[in-house]
């Protein structure tokens, strides 16, 4: 039995990223660069205003205050896509716009707050804003630098970027098909609710959940459903995901070593080399790895939390690989215990926590109530996952401990992995 780690670094030290692709700027939001992208243009263009106000020199309205303000003419207005007509002398000023051409001779523009906002001549009655408020060319990007390089998530800035320097399309990483199935005889879609009602069949929650989760982390379902708790059943429901070609198979349930847990032996029926069999770990010790005809398989758990927690460590890092992504791994944080923490098993526990942020900064961390692997709710309760080590089977409340977070909450100031 392989540790987190461990289990982590052997299913994704073989994946690399997916072929590249061309798509329009539209479609690569949560995408990720596959070459850098360089600035055709020097950006800004020009010298311009960053600001509403008068372009001046500096030197004019040195000691401008309200008790003594300074007047000065105005030549001109410049809007924001006009450009200046004519260069400004000695005690001389532009009413200018923000974002407009900064004319010939003015080093300083001040805001319009600090005048009377005069237009044939203006009142200058601050000099808080001598040689200020001017963005000079190419303080964004020179032409011919890299704007983006590859392997950046893009972002609705990066977005903006790209948009800026012209790029309409960009080339990515292939987004992942991921296959996703399960076994058991318990199991219906929604179609069938009447049977749950009856207290006959379960809803089949993790066919929904990792469709889900799939789609969150940037790869494409290919839902096929479940198969009955048969091996040949099994085998059949594997051969059809073969036969779509996915990136990436995913399976939950039948994992374990019950009598009806069948999805090991169907594997094998099929060829699959087998890598990996139980993670120490709590929820979702039942971890498979391997390869089908090429074609990497993850196996959950079939309890719906434990489907979720290793969704987590082991097959979000592993669709992240594929997209380009350099960081595969939510960052750790540090947070302080509301209260005592008690494990069983000499196990790496991985419990469902809300943390939430004090006044000073620091985060501290509770448990959402019971831990079972069958709560799914507290998994909607649950902004991150408390990490608690194999040897440390009693914490008290103030207890240090390491934390991923989830979800962006607002009652958290922690910085999340892109």
């Amino acid at each position: 039995m392989q540790s987190v780690a461990e289990a982590v670094a052997r299913i994704t030290e073989g994946i690399a990223p997916l072929a590249v692709e061309s798509v329009g700027l539209g479609d690569a939001l949560g995408r990720v660069l596959a070459t850098d992208i360089r600035s055709p243009i020097t950006l800004p263009h020009w010298d311009n205003s960053a600001m509403d106000g008068y372009a001046v020199r500096g030197v004019d309205i040195a000691g401008a205050s309200t008790d003594s303000p300074i007047m000065l003419p105005v030549l001109e207005t410049i809007a924001a896509g006009a450009f200046p007509t004519r260069a400004l002398g000695a005690r001389e000023a532009t009413r200018i716009m923000t974002g407009a051409p900064i004319p010939e001779g003015a080093d300083t523009v001040v805001r319009v707050e600090d005048t009377d906002a005069g237009l044939t001549q203006v009142q200058v009655r601050n000099d808080r804003d001598r040689e200020k408020n001017i963005r000079r060319r190419g303080e964004d990007l020179t032409e011919g630098t890299i704007a983006l390089p590859t392997g950046m998530p893009l972002g609705a800035a990066q977005i903006g970027v790209l948009a800026s320097v012209g790029q309409a399309t960009v080339a990515v990483h292939r987004r992942p098909r991921v296959a996703i199935l399960g076994s058991g005889d318990e199991l219906v879609d929604l179609d069938h609710f009447d049977e749950v009602r009856a207290g006959r069949k379960i809803v089949s929650s993790n066919a929904y959940t990792l469709d889900a989760l799939v789609r969150l982390n940037g790869g494409i379902p290919i839902a096929l459903g479940h198969a009955a708790d048969m091996r040949e059943a099994m085998r059949a429901l594997l051969e059809r995901a073969l036969a779509e070609r996915p990136d990436l198979i995913v399976t939950s349930a039948g994992v374990s070593v019950g009598e009806f847990d069948h999805t090991r032996a169907a594997l094998e029926e099929i060829g699959a080399e087998m890598a990996l069999w139980r993670v120490r770990m709590r929820p979702g010790a039942p971890v498979g790895f391997g390869t089908i005809a090429g074609i990497p398989w993850i196996g959950l758990p079939g309890n719906p939390v434990s489907v979720m927690v290793t969704f987590e460590l082991f097959v979000r890092p592993t669709i992240r690989r594929m997209l380009g992504h350099t960081r595969l791994h939510r960052r750790p944080v540090t947070v302080t215990l509301e209260e005592p923490v008690r494990i069983g098993a000499k196990l790496t526990h991985f419990l469902r926590a809300i943390v939430t942020t004090r006044p000073d900064g620091s985060l501290t961390a509770r448990l959402t109530g019971p831990q079972g692997s069958g709560i799914l709710t507290s998994m909607s309760l649950a902004n991150a996952l408390l990490v608690v080590p194999e040897d440390r089977p009693e914490l008290p409340a103030g207890e240090r401990l390491s934390a991923l977070l989830l979800t962006e909450d607002a009652s958290t100031s922690a910085t999340f992995a892109l």
